[in-house]
């Protein structure tokens, strides 16, 4: 795939590179002028919808309400956005939100949950909590069905929605959603030499390499152990033979193997106990939601999955499918055979609103039309 003159993996370079100067001149603190790109200007007026700024306790929260009277209640989408945890944001997101609320005639609520490396790991995933259960506890003000409520999440906000989902398994202070939506979700930090990985290690608009930099960025400071990540060395051998079976790479469709043959990688024999006990946070369920148990997994409410074929999470999101169908969870699939990571943030982005981006956009709304 070759990228165009517009594609983002040519702006990336120049981006990180303006943010690096400005930083290291006192100018401003790391990833501000990043987060400023990725934010973009702010759409236009919007008539068919109430749209409201407020906080669940100390998160940022934007609310989205169709203004056209509605006889019942309305489902309520919670919705987490992407960006390694360090950039995105609501104002990143505001097209999708918008569109998720008028074309689903539903109450949205986009999270802003604190980022890094100003809020570390695991200030994140707390934000996210919070604000679901504040929304959970508020359908009545907000005109939502309790039992229609749905979680939908971008790239690590996939993460995010997936452990949400996961923990409020476990409440019985609390409905159960009625549905999850990954949209190119990071779901495990085992393997990151799966055959998307190897595939499009290349890709934009993120690369394998920048993908574990900012995922590493995210959870510590030490980003000098992105070579052993990269070899496994971060993970002891008996871990790994415990979750092998839900890598697998048999699970991927063959359709999506076409592309080329997976590599088993062979990593150094040497042990860096330092690096695994660095690294170990990165399989908890938190960051790993693929690799929990079964009891857990087995009580997951309806899910749909997006995955694009040059990204290199989309196993993340093949390998989940599989586990979750094979624990009796109803998943939907959609695959875009010509995507790349980003769906989200693509969507309506002035000369960047790939065909793509509608196309998974309009399958989601169509999930959630369904249920």
């Amino acid at each position: 795939m070759s990228p165009s003159p517009l594609c983002p993996e040519k702006m990336w370079p120049k981006v990180r590179k303006v943010d690096y100067i400005l930083w290291k001149m006192g100018l401003c603190s790391q990833f501000v002028f990043l987060r400023i790109v990725v934010d973009g200007l702010p759409p236009e007026k919007e008539s068919r919808l109430s749209i409201k700024n407020t906080f669940f306790e100390n998160v940022p929260v934007r609310l989205y309400q169709p203004r056209v009277p509605c006889p019942g209640k309305r489902k309520g989408i919670l919705f987490i956005h992407g960006g390694s945890g360090i950039f995105g944001s609501i104002d990143a997101y505001e097209n999708v939100c918008r569109y998720l609320a008028w074309k689903c005639d539903a109450v949205v609520a986009s999270v802003g949950y604190h980022l890094a490396p100003e809020y570390r790991y695991p200030t994140q995933f707390r934000d996210c909590l919070v604000a679901t259960e504040v929304f959970m506890k508020s359908t009545e003000e907000y005109g939502v069905n309790p039992d229609q409520i749905v979680i939908c999440g971008d790239s690590i906000g996939g993460t995010l929605c997936a452990f949400v989902t996961q923990d409020l398994v476990k409440r019985t202070d609390f409905p159960k959603l009625r549905a999850q939506v990954l949209v190119g979700p990071f779901l495990q930090g085992l393997d990151f030499n799966l055959l998307s990985y190897q595939q499009n290690r290349l890709v934009p608009i993120v690369s394998q390499t920048l993908f574990l930099y900012f995922i590493l960025l995210y959870i510590t400071k030490n980003k000098s152990v992105l070579e052993f990540v990269v070899e496994e060395t971060h993970i002891p051998e008996d871990r790994k033979e415990m979750f092998k079976k839900w890598l697998n790479p048999e699970h991927i469709p063959q359709r999506v193997k076409m592309r080329g043959s997976y590599t088993e990688f062979q990593p150094p024999s040497y042990a860096f106990d330092n690096i695994y006990s660095l690294m170990k946070v990165i399989t908890e369920p938190a960051l790993s939601p693929l690799l929990v148990e079964d009891a857990i997994i087995q009580q997951l409410p309806d899910t749909f999955i997006l995955t694009c074929e040059f990204d290199v999470l989309r196993d993340d999101g093949l390998l989940y499918k599989k586990r979750l169908e094979d624990n009796g969870v109803q998943v939907s699939w959609c695959h875009l055979q010509d995507g790349f990571h980003g769906v989200l943030l693509l969507f309506k982005r002035w000369f960047l609103n790939f065909p793509f981006a509608q196309r998974g956009m309009d399958s989601i709304v169509n999930y959630i039309n369904s249920l």
